[in-house]
């Protein structure tokens, strides 16, 4: 079998509302999917991670510099294949954007692996060591708004209603604000549902004890991602000054780039984007570096339809960590805002919403070989910028 053909698909909609988090507002949803194709019809589907214009930057990078390194390559050779590529762009950038298209690449080629061998993606990963995931739902996104504290108040309360097991909140309007939208979250979720904190790296330190004093207070579960990723001795600092747990890792790149953060003592919570660290191969290694360092695990999910269920196999296959008879269970991450891309996208949808609310919280596995989701040609059509 040979790689014949990679394909970037960059899709694209204008959302029906303004969205926000501490860096910006957007006005569109984004995705960047990457198709490999083979000589035997066997075809794998992985994405990169990145919105809006990082998505075209990427596509050129798919297509333009990796397809060539890996045309007429087996495509079970994953490993030898993300060595190779990564070898070659190494001296242009051992992190960002091309380890993102990297991702897309090698996710695809793990999907190729998965239909070959005729097994779900985590049983090649040799789980499942659990048969449900609890799913946490995230919202309220910045808007502009009059009365932003009471939309999230409300807000926070649907999404318990929803029967998603957690929630998640997102802040950057200035510390004292931000206090006051995470004191309306915890309003609308109860005294004992656990709600989280995103601030998307938009404090200096100091203003991240100020905040995280109030959420120590508030009981809140984590506190994401509070300063630049650059500034490990912040994070340290964090961790060793608050009870809030101090998680991260969204914005860090392949096991070197992890091996660095671990080594720092900078988290308490890892969150790997495995479409943006170098894709599965590398998130294998990732989260084995984590556990080594006895860091829990809870991924980073952002995108289509094709990067949840590739998450949805990842935390399926991930061991316990601590194990026991009452082990600590990872979340996956769910965008409780409109996505077509996610819920529109397959032939046969994940229906994610559902399955929590019937449940009470918690989603079964995919079926199927590799990744067991196929994105609708059609719809691939209609929303393709490029």
């Amino acid at each position: 079998m040979n790689i014949t053909r990679v394909t970037s698909h960059v899709l694209r909609y204008d959302l029906d509302e303004v969205l926000g988090y501490s860096q910006q507002y957007y006005a569109a949803r984004t995705a960047h999917l990457v198709e490999v194709e083979t000589d035997e019809r066997v075809t794998g589907w992985g994405e990169c991670f990145g919105p809006g214009p990082v998505a075209l930057a990427n596509k050129t990078i798919v297509e333009q510099v990796l397809q060539p390194l890996v045309l007429g390559r087996d495509p079970l050779a994953r490993e030898a294949i993300w060595h190779h590529c990564y070898n070659m762009m190494r001296d242009h950038g051992q992190k960002g954007m091309p380890i993102q298209a990297l991702s897309g690449l090698d996710i695809a080629l793990w999907d190729i692996a998965g239909k070959v061998a005729g097994l779900p993606l985590y049983r090649l990963l040799g789980g499942p060591t659990r048969e449900r995931l609890p799913v946490y739902g995230y919202g309220m996104m910045l808007r502009r708004i009059p009365d932003l504290a009471g939309a999230f108040r409300d807000e926070a309360a649907a999404i318990r209603e929803m029967g998603f097991a957690a929630t998640k909140m997102k802040v950057g309007l200035g510390p004292e604000t931000d206090v006051k939208l995470a004191q309306a979250v915890r309003e609308g979720v109860g005294p004992d549902y656990r709600f989280a904190v995103d601030a998307n790296h938009c404090y200096t330190t100091a203003d991240a004890f100020r905040v995280g004093r109030a959420l120590d207070d508030l009981g809140a579960y984590w506190f994401e991602e509070p300063v630049a990723p650059e500034d490990r001795a912040g994070y340290a600092e964090l961790r060793a000054g608050l009870k809030t747990t101090i998680s991260g890792g969204e914005a860090e790149f392949t096991r070197w780039g992890w091996r660095d953060l671990l080594e720092a003592r900078a988290l308490g919570l890892a969150q790997p984007e495995v479409c943006a660290l170098g894709g599965i191969s590398e998130y294998l290694k990732v989260v084995a570096l984590c556990h080594a360092h006895f860091v829990p695990v809870i991924n980073h999910v952002w995108g289509s339809a094709v990067a949840v269920a590739t998450n949805m196999h990842l935390l399926a296959a991930m061991p316990d960590l601590p194990g026991g008879l009452h082990p600590w269970e990872p979340m996956l991450e769910f965008d409780t805002t409109p996505n077509r891309f996610r819920d529109e996208m397959l032939a046969e949808p994940l229906e994610i919403q559902r399955q929590v609310k019937e449940s009470g919280g918690s989603v079964g596995l995919p079926g199927g070989p590799g990744l067991g989701v196929t994105p609708d040609p059609a719809f691939l059509d209609r929303f393709r910028i490029a």
